[in-house]
């Protein structure tokens, strides 16, 4: 299935814009594959930094942002654990609890369900 696409239109220096023309053609590959493949890297490096995420932690917490923002930046499972951590703060005495159920395995893994078999290295640690 096809990742729905939304158009950018964004000013930028035009000497960076010559150098990225420049890059992308000796890599053969348009402007906008170039860009799309650095921001999402540079949005990879900034979600695994600690800085960043003790941030947004913080910003969720204090409600600048909601749980929907969380979970596209860090993913379902972090925003999962953080909303069930908020929620338990202002309880007496404090204990996650949470409201609705939980996703089913295809929902919260985007319908990849990992499985996990023993392998070779796995016995012989046992042993």
């Amino acid at each position: 299935m096809a990742e729905e696409r939304t158009r950018v239109d964004f000013n930028a220096p035009r000497s960076l814009v010559e150098r990225a023309d420049q890059v992308a053609e000796v890599l053969d590959i348009s402007r906008t594959r170039l860009l799309i493949d650095a921001l999402q890297e540079r949005l990879g490096n900034i979600t695994d930094d600690e800085e960043f995420r003790r941030r947004m932690k913080d910003a969720f917490y204090d409600g600048r942002i909601d749980f929907g923002a969380v979970e596209v930046v860090l993913g379902t499972e972090e925003a999962m654990r953080l909303k069930l951590l908020r929620e338990s703060l202002d309880r007496e005495p404090a204990e996650p609890e949470l409201s609705g159920s939980l996703p089913a395995d295809e929902e919260f893994y985007h319908g990849d369900v990992p499985a996990w078999s023993p392998d070779e290295s796995d016995s012989e640690k046992q042993n």
